[in-house]
C-alpha cells in the first residue's frame, strides 16, 4: 500500500495511505445503490404530495429531487462526518485536506459540485482518467478542493497545535491573527519546532525578534514578561484555533 506525506498547517509532517481506484470505485458502487435507494424514496414521496398535481410541474419537482440527492447525498455525510460516506465507511476509506486534517463544508460542496458536473460525466470516464493520471490517485474534484482519498479507519489525524498558556489566552483572542503574513507565521512555527535544537543564547535572541515582529504586524505592545515561546505559542495556537472554525 503506498502512502504520501503530508504537511499539517504547523508544519509537522503525516504519512497516510492514498486510496487507489479500486477500492474507491467499491465506494462509489455502494453509495451509488444508496443515492438510488434514497431516490426511489424520494420519488414515491413526491408522487404522494403531488397526486394531481401538473406533470410538467411533477417532472420539474422530480429532476429537483433528483439533483439534490446527487449532489446533497455526498456533500451532507462528508460534512457531517468529515470526510466519510457510507461507502467509504465500508471501504475504510477518507477524503482528508491537502495538509491531512478534516474537511468542511466548503471542501464537500467543491467535491460533490464537480463530481457531479464533470468527474462522473461520460460514465464516469473522466475520474478515472484524472485518478490514474494523478500520483495520488485525485480526481478533478479532489484537485480542485485540495483534498485526498486516504485508507483511514480511525479519525483524521488533527495538526499539532501550540497549546497556549491560559494567562495569554485572553491577550491572544483580542488580535487579528489571521493577518499575520505567512513568512512570518512560518518562520514561528519553525522556531517553535526547532526550539530543543537552539541554544539558549538562540533561543532568546530569535524568540525575541520574532515575537517583536508578530506585535509589530499586529500594532499591539509585546508582553515582554513572558518568554518569547509562550507568546508565539499563544499567537499561534489562536490563529489555528480561528482558521479551523472557518468553513
Amino acid at each position: 500500500m503506498s502512502t504520501a506525506q503530508f504537511t499539517t498547517g504547523e508544519a509537522v509532517a503525516v504519512d497516510l495511505p492514498v486510496a487507489r481506484i479500486p477500492t474507491r470505485m467499491a465506494a462509489f458502487v455502494l453509495d451509488l445503490l444508496a443515492q438510488l435507494v434514497l431516490s426511489g424514496l424520494v420519488a414515491v414521496l413526491l408522487a404522494l404530495l403531488m397526486r394531481g398535481a401538473d406533470a410538467d410541474a411533477v417532472q420539474a419537482a422530480d429532476l429537483v429531487a433528483g439533483l439534490a440527492v446527487v449532489l446533497g447525498y455526498p456533500v451532507a455525510w462528508e460534512t457531517r462526518t468529515r470526510g466519510r460516506t457510507p461507502g467509504k465507511m465500508a471501504a475504510g476509506l477518507r477524503v482528508v485536506r491537502a495538509d491531512g486534517g478534516p474537511i468542511s463544508f466548503k471542501h464537500a460542496v467543491t467535491r460533490g459540485l464537480t463530481g457531479t458536473l464533470v468527474d462522473f460525466s461520460a460514465l464516469g470516464s473522466v475520474a478515472l482518467v484524472s485518478s490514474m493520471a494523478s500520483p495520488h490517485a485525485r480526481r478533478v474534484g479532489d484537485v480542485l478542493a485540495g483534498t485526498v482519498v486516504v485508507y483511514s479507519q480511525a479519525p483524521a489525524p488533527r495538526p499539532a497545535l501550540a497549546v497556549p498558556p491560559p494567562w495569554l489566552v485572553a491577550w491572544a483572542g483580542q488580535l487579528d491573527v489571521l493577518a499575520l503574513p505567512a513568512e512570518l507565521i512560518r518562520s514561528m512555527r519553525g522556531y517553535l519546532l526547532r526550539l530543543a535544537e537552539l541554544t539558549p543564547v538562540v533561543q532568546y535572541e530569535l524568540g525575541a525578534a520574532l515575537t517583536t515582529a508578530a506585535c509589530a504586524e499586529l500594532r499591539t505592545q509585546t508582553p515582554t514578561q513572558f518568554p518569547p515561546v509562550q507568546i508565539l505559542g499563544a499567537l499561534l495556537a489562536e490563529r489555528h484555533r480561528r482558521a479551523a472554525s472557518v468553513p
